[in-house]
């Protein structure tokens, strides 16, 4: 990305930087298949396989992968390290192509949120936001119906008012004014999701979100997920290797074969009320996944 004349980013290019990685989307026909919780599917993978590499030393990460997520579903991906999952996320997202099979959205819009926030450090939270929300397209009927000046000061206008309404949505409302230094490393990653939100996706990927977070803020982290993906009705892929926080957050869990990557388990959790992590109910289902687990990776041992 070049700089400015004092080495600085502009704007303008800080929007590129990140429509680039959180605009990502692909098109397709919508997904005929269903998921095994019911609806019509948001997110397909077909026989997906996914090689790194070419000749001898080329690596198979995913093995013929079919796996469909319904509409409204929180699905959670988990398996050994190195088992593809978060390629898959890539793939998903339009980062990466699969060497075969498909990948279908059906035209849905995708946002992607990773384990490091990777905020600007010299914007505050607020136009962090906005970034998100500037790299969003307008459609050019909408475009030419105001001059250029007027156009941009009603964009920024609404960009702030967006931006400060997505931070009250993660309780960081009081904290827009705030640089990244200056925030707890749960209060970025609360950012990081209302940057994810400004994309106004219907499917959010989460590559390990939460895994460097302390377990009271993770416990809290839940709850606001589980809240906002409820109230805007998306479809999460969520990647993690905490057992346990994917038997308190998925409505599946899927457990993935050590490399290459297959679909070898599904575990379907009803939800009959508020989850907690340390219920009986979470621990006893992530007791069934690890105990499977394990027996895969002794498998992929021997």
């Amino acid at each position: 990305m070049p700089a400015t004349a004092n080495g600085a980013v502009s704007a303008d290019q800080a929007a590129s930087a990140v429509e680039a990685v959180m605009q990502v989307q692909q098109s397709g026909a919508a997904g005929q298949g269903t998921s095994p919780a019911g609806g019509a599917a948001a997110v397909t993978l077909s026989e997906v396989s996914k090689v790194y590499g070419r000749g001898p030393s080329a690596l198979l990460a995913v093995d013929r992968l079919s796996l469909t997520v319904a509409a409204g579903e929180f699905v959670c991906l988990v398996g050994a390290s190195g088992c593809g999952k978060s390629t898959l996320l890539s793939m998903v997202a339009g980062l990466d192509r699969p060497t075969a099979g498909t990948v279908d959205i059906a035209g849905r819009r995708v946002a992607i949120m990773f384990q490091e926030p990777a905020l600007f450090p010299w914007l505050t939270a607020q136009k962090n936001v906005e970034l998100a929300l500037r790299a969003r397209k307008v459609p050019a009927a909408q475009r030419r119906k105001a001059s250029a000046a007027r156009r941009r000061k009603a964009s920024a206008v609404q960009r702030r008012d967006q931006a400060a309404a997505l931070l009250a949505s993660v309780h960081l409302a009081d904290f827009g004014a705030k640089r990244p230094h200056e925030l707890s490393g749960g209060m970025r990653q609360r950012v990081a999701l209302a940057r994810a939100l400004a994309q106004d996706a219907d499917v959010l990927l989460m590559d390990e979100p939460f895994g460097a977070l302390d377990a009271m803020t993770r416990d809290l982290l839940h709850e606001e997920i589980e809240r906002i993906s409820a109230e805007r009705h998306l479809t999460v892929l969520f990647v993690t290797h905490n057992v346990r926080e994917a038997a308190r957050l998925g409505d599946r869990v899927v457990l993935l074969s050590s490399r290459p990557g297959r679909v070898i388990e599904q575990y379907l959790v009803p939800r009959t009320g508020p989850r907690r992590i340390d219920s009986v109910a979470v621990a006893e289902l992530a007791g069934t996944i690890t105990d499977r687990l394990r027996e895969e990776m002794r498998r992929h041992d021997r």
